[in-house]
């Protein structure tokens, strides 16, 4: 009867089920999200019937030059075009603010140079100023829509890799250093491993920055990619294509948050937050 009881005891507790309660929160969520989108559809077409085609073009014919723009090879090229822009300039931002951080770090004779002088430098000057001066120096063309998205990111990657590594735990990092003597070892292994979420966190940021400023970027500068189309549709009046091209980044960046960086999210979460 003894070791019946203490088997009783000694049994681990059955973690509770999600709780009705909580399923019903998130069924009532999703339907007012959706509630509200239906609504503002509506209203964009009954606004859409009272006023003039080039000032507020109704979701069908928007819809319409959407499909135009997947099936018609010239529009759907600069569609990919900002693509590749905002790719080249996300990797160019993610290496030279990385490569600024870790020297910050491991080089204190620059410390000074980059946390109270190049990093506020380059997070204060505005974005405009960035792309007049690729305009004098590069002229319309690939090259000028890089170099601006690129100078507007690299603080964003300098300021979040900067603060993983200042908040990097020193009792690991001495535990590293008795069981390893190799720095690169203990850089690969220990250092890189626990900047993981802030490198996610600067690559997720740039993306939605990269999105705004890239338009600005090739509506100025530009010689293609949908800042370049939507110059051209507003000189044409052509409003259709317009809302086209903001219903397209739209839905890319919400496709993207919710296929990519949410999922990735919770992984992260899981793994490096402690329970």
């Amino acid at each position: 009867m003894a070791q019946a009881k203490v088997g009783r005891v000694s049994a681990p507790p059955i973690p509770p089920a999600p709780t009705r309660l909580s399923a019903a929160r998130h069924f009532s969520g999703t339907r007012i999200a959706h509630i509200f989108t239906l609504l503002a559809l509506l209203a964009w077409w009954g606004y859409s019937q009272i006023v003039p085609a080039y000032q507020m073009p109704g979701p069908g014919a928007v819809f319409a030059r959407m499909v135009d723009f997947v099936t018609t090879p010239f529009l759907l090229s600069q569609l990919w075009i900002s693509i590749y822009h905002i790719s080249v300039a996300i990797g160019l931002a993610f290496l030279i603010g990385s490569a600024l951080a870790f020297t910050a770090r491991f080089v204190p004779v620059t410390r000074m140079l980059i946390d109270t002088v190049m990093t506020p430098f380059l997070n204060a000057f505005a974005g405009i100023g960035w792309l007049f001066l690729a305009l004098l120096w590069f002229g319309l063309n690939h090259t000028t829509v890089i170099f601006a998205v690129t100078m507007i990111l690299v603080p964003l990657t300098t300021i979040n890799v900067r603060a993983g590594l200042q908040e990097l735990d020193e009792d690991i990092m001495e535990m590293g250093l008795s069981f390893a003597r190799s720095g690169l070892r203990r850089f690969t292994k220990i250092v890189l491993p626990l900047l993981v979420p802030y490198f996610f966190t600067a690559l997720r940021i740039s993306f939605g920055v990269s999105w705004k400023v890239v338009l600005t970027a090739e509506l100025f500068g530009g010689n293609a990619g949908l800042g370049y189309l939507l110059n051209v549709a507003r000189q044409e009046f052509d409003t259709e294509t317009i809302f086209a091209v903001i219903a397209f980044i739209l839905m890319f960046v919400v496709i993207c948050e919710q296929l990519l960086f949410r999922p990735a999210q919770r992984r992260l979460d899981r793994r490096y937050t402690r329970v």
